[in-house]
């Protein structure tokens, strides 16, 4: 067999390991090749890194882009979100995760002071009044009930519309939308009309916060005069999905992980201070932003490997964040593990704007929900849980659940 036949073609997506580790396939190519090429569907090679040491090296240069307009993109055919062979897109004002140092720094410098540590710790108390009043909703309800409509996805909406000034009215709609979005597998007429109908949602309420600004980040945007309609819609609405989605999913996933193992969520429930460090493992374990992409604007040496100019590199989290060579026993979920290092928030300049905000709805999230709900547990088996295959954001579609009692 020749150098060429034994490249692997696509990229398995399969949760065949389980709902909560890497695919096997992706595993073995860590194993035998961190940084492995890779065929697209029409005979293009580029790359994908699955090892954690590469991978942390590949997210700290900027010579890897993250532009989509910078050469023809070649997506994989089992993650077709855009379509293969299509011609470079410009880039997309305001939507700052796909762009590059300097319009990169300038736009997301606006949002520092918003997302600072010590701001989320102001906002945290406010953030567990959030949850609590969730939990109470949900204590009134008779199980069995959907824990991703009753709690996963309302806590995170309602702080991320309260903190950019985003009617929590409106929730309904963009969430619809943003699901829609992140669907993989459909034609590209769909995803765009529900970009569309995301950003003309938000190009309006942007406008009416430039007239009138109020008490919120999308307001004090707005009353930067260097900053076009356009950028302030792209960053709504980059803030909105990523302010919702990827928290609302850790909840509903992180909740599934904890329930199939029940001594750990005991630990959790019994000693409040190892939240926080579960919090880290739980986002090392799962992952739920996964495959993203990077393009070479130079030929890199990366892990040994010359990858050359122009090349798409895929990159994959979840197979960092399960490497054997950084964590023991990955594999397994250990709340007592010191996680920290893991890459779910990413690294360099592109690292997670609100990740402080994210541990917080988290770390109230989890432990709210322990504590209230001592006998909570699935409704259905696990193997019949709806999991996000289908989704660029991985977790639960619903997550079923029942309990006997509540607690204060």
């Amino acid at each position: 067999m020749s150098q060429a036949d034994s490249i692997p073609r696509g990229l398995a997506t399969d949760r065949d390991a389980g709902p909560f580790n890497p695919p096997s396939g992706t595993t073995r190519l860590r194993e035998t090749r961190p940084v492995s090429p890779i065929v697209f569907p029409d005979g293009h090679q580029g790359w994908i890194v699955t090892g954690y040491e590469a991978l942390r090296t590949l997210m700290a240069d900027t010579r890897f882009s993250s532009r989509q307009d910078i050469g023809v993109l070649h997506t994989l055919e089992d993650l077709p979100d855009l379509p293969v062979d299509r011609e470079p897109s410009p880039q997309i004002p305001g939507v700052f995760i796909a762009m590059d140092p300097p319009d990169h720094t300038r736009l997301r410098r606006k949002l520092t002071g918003a997302f600072t540590v010590r701001r989320m710790k102001q906002l945290e108390d406010h953030i567990v009044e959030v949850v609590e009043r969730q939990l109470d909703h949900l204590a009134s309800l008779t199980p069995p009930v959907d824990l991703v409509e009753e709690f996963a996805l309302p806590v995170p909406s309602l702080v991320i519309c309260e903190l950019l000034g985003v009617p929590y009215a409106d929730r309904e709609t963009f969430q619809a939308n943003s699901a829609k979005f992140l669907v993989k597998d459909q034609p590209i007429e769909e995803k765009m009309a529900a970009y569309s109908a995301l950003t003309t949602y938000l190009a309006e309420l942007v406008v009416s916060k430039r007239a009138d600004p109020r008490e919120d980040i999308l307001s004090d945007l707005a009353r930067q005069d260097d900053l076009s309609i356009e950028e302030l819609t792209g960053i709504a609405f980059l803030l909105l999905l990523a302010g919702h989605e990827t928290t609302a999913n850790m909840l509903g996933l992180g909740t599934f992980a904890l329930l199939e193992h029940p001594e750990q969520a005991a630990e959790l429930r019994a000693d409040p201070d190892l939240m926080p460090g579960a919090v880290e493992e739980l986002m090392r374990y799962l992952s739920v932003v996964d495959i993203l992409y990077r393009y070479a604007v130079e030929d890199i040496e990366l892990g040994g490997e010359t990858i050359a100019e122009g090349s798409t590199v895929v990159i994959s989290t979840l197979a960092a964040n399960h490497d054997p060579h950084r964590f023991d026993n990955p594999d397994t979920l250990d709340i007592h593990r010191t996680a920290r290092g893991h890459l779910s928030f990413g690294h360099g300049v592109h690292q997670c704007l609100g990740q402080q905000l994210a541990r917080i709805e988290m770390r109230a999230g989890f432990q709210g929900l322990l504590r209230r709900f001592p006998t909570l547990a699935l409704a259905i088996p696990a193997e019949e849980v709806q999991l996000r295959t289908d989704m660029n954001i991985y977790g639960v579609h619903e997550l079923p659940v029942t309990w006997t009692d509540t607690a204060e």
